[in-house]
């Protein structure tokens, strides 16, 4: 007779890992971050819970793109009021907030729900090659 394996909070473990988007693929990287941050790379993973992981991403304004996405992908933000439409460029957005644009392309890959807002919670995002979660012992993740 088998036995059903049911995960519950006392078997989740949040490890650290972190990222060097230097030279990746945008979509590439943001996928990865995703599948780590739901914990599908974990035998324990059910899609119910939060089972992931925390990921920090290091050298974001260095994540390529292929093709004319760099002029011709679009951010838009509405405020809600007549006229209170804005857009930026993928390279502006890169240039200004290039945490934003691997945070967008990531929160695609989640569920859009209470615990994918959790899940992303979990993602750091810097510009630069610094982060302050040392004291984390963060694991290197290819």
């Amino acid at each position: 007779m088998f036995k059903t394996f049911v995960t519950k909070q006392a078997d989740i473990t949040h490890d650290w890992y972190v990222i060097d988007a230097a030279g990746q693929s945008l979509g590439r990287l943001a996928s990865k971050v995703a599948a780590v941050l739901r914990g599908k790379h974990k035998p324990i993973f059910t899609p119910g819970m939060d089972t992931g992981d925390f990921v920090i991403v290091i050298n974001a304004a260095q994540v390529t793109v292929t093709g004319n996405k760099l002029t011709e992908k679009f951010y838009y933000r509405y405020s809600g009021y007549p006229g209170g439409m804005t857009s930026i460029s993928l390279r502006d957005q890169l240039a200004q907030h290039p945490d934003r644009v691997i945070e967008h392309a990531v929160w695609g890959m989640l569920p859009h729900n209470r615990l994918g807002r959790a899940m992303l919670k979990k993602l750091k995002v810097y510009g630069g090659a610094d982060h302050p979660h040392a004291a984390q012992k963060p694991a290197e993740l290819k």
